[in-house]
């Protein structure tokens, strides 16, 4: 069988018992699909709500933002499962190889391309530690999940899971080192949001284990929460710390009907559209506040559970940038839907990957802050295993995440360090070069963010300090950070043996950024 990471895996030391103190914290890691980072009544660009902040609802998420802290310059790739196999793996797009969306067993989900041939990246996604060698395109890992599992934390995975392809151990979290999954599996959206119509039974993207709310007037984001609360307080009765990471499919398409919402948008005048929001507009608003409901849910048990709630951890994050593209959302496609930055899901620039986040850590973090630091998404698997005390675990994976414990604990702490996106793919719904689509990598350090699109070997660069919208291209003005930025981005993904485009009429290899 063919292995496109060769390292050994290492079998992880269980070195705790399943006898935790009450000291353990509980851990909720709220992860929300296609949130785009304005998507919110909260503000994370400086400090002031901007027109999209206006036009959401989102009083849960003002409450934890009140309760903790919010990062304002928070990062995820620009599509769902890269991100997802980050989390899970704590290694960068560049090394774990799942660079695109996965689904089907042995199958590309890449546009194709009369002038670039693909990699044979992971398309498999990944997979536990011990089928190394055995499943072709795919990358074995430790889990955050396994090791917290391993360390004496009940495991809980609820929602979408979408980090292996169908029928391989990788697609069940329960594989993964969840002891408990709720409606998890390889798909990447919902059939459906509806109970009336069983969540898309008898679809592809089919989601299954919530069958007791078949024929209900439920809508999947509270059915999610209803079990993820069930699952906590078995956890507490049980007498055991949990691992909770509340992944929900919302508010990825489809834009279902959400009855309990819909009404709070139609008809409303949107400043950033100049316009009244569309049906569209209004079904992803309500999507967006239904997450919101379970946030508050979840917030509402840590209160009046005030024994749980002193030692829960919440952190919250999206997957990706909200969509950018007018097939979907309503306005000037890569310009409105993720205002002031630029573009969406699957681009390059900051719509695509520039991320809500916010961590309420009890009798740690200052409440009502923010804070600055760089965070990317590999970073949560050594944060979170941090936060849980887990500190002697081996791994069969590389780890390229870096801990922001010590960010929290100390706000004035920074640290430079470059976030490198890596993705030599072809996003299936748009081959927009100019709005940063396409086969590119790229490295955001300091001042400048500098994209290089494989097909055309273009490198553009802006100062996203000055320029979050990525306007002015400072290339030509500016040739010797180019060749800096882009020598980094080389090193760094040769480290990682990062995969890379050929051209199809060579086959030749498109050489690095930097060469």
């Amino acid at each position: 069988m063919k292995r496109l990471i060769t390292a050994p895996c290492l079998l992880l030391s269980a070195l705790a018992s399943t006898a935790q103190t009450d000291s353990r914290p509980n851990i909720i890691m709220f992860l929300v699909d296609d949130m785009g980072w304005q998507d919110t009544s909260v503000p994370f660009y400086n400090n002031e709500r901007t027109n999209l902040n206006h036009r959401y609802h989102t009083p849960n998420m003002e409450r934890m933002a009140r309760l903790g802290v919010r990062f304002t310059e928070a990062y995820a790739c620009a599509i769902s499962s890269p991100t997802r196999c980050s989390l899970m793996s704590g290694m960068n797009a560049a090394r774990h190889r799942v660079t695109n969306w996965t689904l089907e067993l042995d199958q590309q989900t890449d546009a194709k391309s009369d002038v670039i041939s693909l990699p044979q990246w992971n398309y498999n996604g990944i997979q536990p530690a011990n089928t190394a060698g055995q499943i072709n395109n795919s990358t074995p890992i430790t889990s955050i999940a396994q090791v917290l599992k391993d360390n004496g934390y009940r495991t809980i995975h609820c929602g979408k899971a979408h980090f292996g392809a169908r029928t391989t151990p990788g697609a069940d979290p329960a594989t993964m080192g969840f002891d408990v999954n709720i409606a998890g599996g390889p798909n990447g959206a919902p059939g459906s949001y509806l109970g009336t119509k069983n969540f898309g039974e008898g679809t592809p993207f089919a989601v299954h284990g919530l069958e007791k709310y078949h024929g209900q007037d439920i809508f999947i984001t509270e059915a999610l929460t209803r079990e993820a609360l069930a699952a906590m307080q078995q956890s507490v009765d049980m007498k055991k710390p949990f691992y909770l990471y509340m992944s929900h499919y919302a508010v990825h398409s489809p834009y279902d009907e959400d009855k309990r919402f819909c009404p709070n948008y139609r008809g409303r005048f949107d400043k950033q559209l100049n316009d009244t929001l569309n049906e569209k507009e209004v079904r992803y608003a309500a999507l967006v506040e239904g997450m919101d409901k379970s946030l508050g849910d979840i917030l509402d048990y840590l209160e009046q559970n005030p024994e749980v709630g002193r030692n829960t951890i919440v952190l919250f994050m999206s997957d990706n940038g909200g969509q950018g593209l007018s097939n979907q959302r309503q306005g000037r496609a890569n310009r409105d839907q993720n205002w002031p930055a630029r573009a969406g899901k699957g681009s390059a620039f900051m719509g695509g990957v520039r991320e809500p986040m916010m961590v309420y850590w009890p009798g740690v973090t200052q409440g009502n802050t923010q804070n600055d630091q760089r965070v990317m998404i590999e970073d949560f698997f050594p944060t979170i295993l941090e936060m849980a005390g887990v500190s002697r675990y081996q791994t069969c994976q590389t780890v390229d995440g870096v801990s922001f414990v010590d960010v929290l604990k100390q706000p004035d702490v920074r640290r430079e360090r470059p976030i490198i996106w890596h993705f030599p793919n072809l996003w299936g719904e748009t081959q927009n070069m100019d709005e940063g689509y396409g086969a590119y990598s790229s490295i955001l350090k300091g001042d400048y963010h500098l994209i290089y699109t494989w097909e055309t070997r273009q490198c553009r660069l802006y100062n996203v300090r000055q320029d979050i919208g990525e306007q002015n291209d400072l290339a030509v003005r500016m040739p010797e950070k180019v060749k800096e930025l882009a020598a980094e981005l080389t090193t760094y993904l040769k480290e990682r043996d990062a995969q890379r485009p050929s051209y199809r009429s060579s086959g030749e290899l498109i050489p690095y950024p930097g060469e």
